[in-house]
């Protein structure tokens, strides 16, 4: 691999692995903390913590490729090509692929890798992110779900988490759906990823994770952390809900800097490895 050391297991060949992970250390439309860009080591790092024997999934033989990070740039349509022309190939050889951002807007380019409509968008988030663009910028961590609706349509589009919205996000006629943070605390994740997976037109689904999607009491280390948030309990079982329906995965907006402790990177990797786990216990 390019640069840094591997995430755990991640052992095989890129024609031989089920799973390819990639780095992307992007963090040049941060408009509260930056720091992100340090989030791609800090997780692989954190990966060796866990076994491979997982407690609730058993052992998985999944074969794991890491490909290490994409190049740091300052442009964020430079930080698209890149990712569209590494990350490309595995998404067409139908690999299933894992990426470390990065802020939030590293996904972007990773759903144009799909075709149009080919695929649904699940975002786990405190944010709606569906602004036009946001400080002059259309490619925003703030508009990822705005160009997700644009390239899958907007009936393929949908929020979980959601605490935060600006009001131009709502006055619109086409706004993204979610639903909030409160009323899954009401009435539950199961019902809230039911509602989102029957809601969606594809069978496919990519899950995004924002780590701020989950309480800064679970996950202090984000860029833009927002209280009364989902649990990382709450996104494991989000995660097995959607099983055998996902189709590849992200985590974003890991802030390194403001995570002394380790724990929002550690909460990540275990968020990866579920992932992996999930999708290889299938049958």
């Amino acid at each position: 691999m390019p640069q840094g050391t591997s995430f755990a297991d991640a052992d095989a060949s890129y024609n031989d692995a089920d799973f390819c992970l990639y780095g992307i250390p992007f963090d040049r439309t941060a408009s509260f903390r930056s720091g992100a860009r340090e989030a791609p080591a800090a997780i692989r790092r954190a990966s060796y913590n866990f076994e491979r024997n997982h407690y609730e999934h058993g052992r998985y033989d999944a074969t794991l490729y890491d490909y290490g990070d994409c190049d740091d740039f300052l442009l964020s349509s430079d930080m698209m090509d890149e990712v569209g022309f590494v990350m490309g190939p595995a998404i067409r050889d139908r690999k299933f692929t894992i990426a470390m951002g990065g802020e939030h807007s590293v996904n972007i380019p990773i759903i144009r890798c799909f075709k149009e409509k080919s695929i649904a968008l699940i975002s786990i988030d405190a944010h709606l992110d569906s602004r036009d663009e946001y400080l002059g910028c259309k490619e925003s961590h703030a508009c990822i779900t705005r160009r997700a609706a644009e390239h899958l349509g907007l009936d393929n589009v949908f929020v979980l988490g959601v605490r935060s919205v600006s009001e131009e996000e709502l006055d619109r006629d086409d706004p993204v759906r979610f639903i909030d943070s409160y009323e899954i605390m009401e009435n539950g994740i199961e019902r809230a990823v039911k509602k989102a997976m029957e809601s969606v037109k594809c069978d496919g689904i990519y899950l995004t994770l924002d780590i701020d999607g989950i309480d800064p009491a679970y996950a202090p280390g984000t860029g833009t952390p927002e209280p009364f948030g989902l649990t990382p309990m709450d996104v494991k079982k989000a995660i097995n809900l959607m099983g055998d329906r996902l189709v590849g995965f992200d985590v974003t907006e890991v802030c390194p800097p403001a995570d002394p402790s380790g724990t929002t990177s550690i909460l990540a990797a275990r968020m990866i490895k579920e992932v992996i786990a999930v999708k290889s216990c299938e049958s």
